[in-house]
């Protein structure tokens, strides 16, 4: 390994670990509570430091967003793709979805607090963030419409309206068992979510 590489990897192990403190910090405090003088005292470096690996704030606010898109998408995405078409992944989905929350009650979920934080802002980053949501709610929507063709569920209802009604449940129980600090909040979403698979189950012929 040349000099060059070296510093090159030194360079990208430095990145990496900046980009992981930065996540954990905009879980907590939100991407709008992430600075890089804040970073910097954590890391021990120099603001300049900081600025080497990310020409701006927003920069480093973008790249925490793709870190945390990158790492859902490991969690929860490409596993339940390994399930079968139609509602066991559906199933995976949702269960893995859950399983991310339960583990984002103590730091916190950038979708959910970047939602409350840009709702009404403009600019890059509230577009990185609608994307990406985008993306899992499409995510979702094709599984769910496969499970219609498949005749899993219904195919005379609304294929958003049950995403709107699982998002919903998610939605749910972040607020209660993060906020109100309710204890039993994952097995109501559980329970909820088989309401609803029940409630969009095909009819039984008489």
């Amino acid at each position: 390994m040349t000099i060059t590489s070296k510093f090159l990897r030194k360079g990208e192990l430095t990145r990496a670990a900046i980009l992981e403190t930065a996540l954990e910090t905009a879980s907590r405090d939100g991407l709008e509570g992430l600075t890089i003088g804040l970073l910097a005292d954590k890391m021990n470096m120099s603001k300049s430091g900081v600025f080497a690996h990310f020409g701006s704030r927003e920069d480093l606010q973008i790249e925490v967003l793709r870190l945390y898109h990158h790492t859902f998408e490991q969690e929860v995405f490409y596993p339940s793709m390994k399930e079968a078409r139609g509602l066991p992944r559906l199933r995976s989905m949702f269960a893995l979805w859950i399983q991310r929350v339960t583990k984002e009650i103590a730091s916190g979920c950038i979708y959910i607090s970047g939602a409350t934080e840009y709702d009404d802002r403009h600019g890059l980053i509230r577009d990185e963030l609608v994307a990406m949501v985008g993306a899992w709610q499409g995510a979702l929507l094709r599984a769910t419409m496969q499970a219609m063709e498949l005749h899993h569920l219904r195919n005379d209802v609304e294929a958003e309206q049950i995403v709107f009604d699982m998002y919903g449940l998610i939605l749910a129980l972040h607020h209660d068992a993060r906020f109100l600090k309710k204890s039993g909040s994952v097995e109501r979403a559980r329970i909820g979510f088989e309401r609803v698979l029940e409630s969009y189950a095909p009819k039984k012929s008489a």
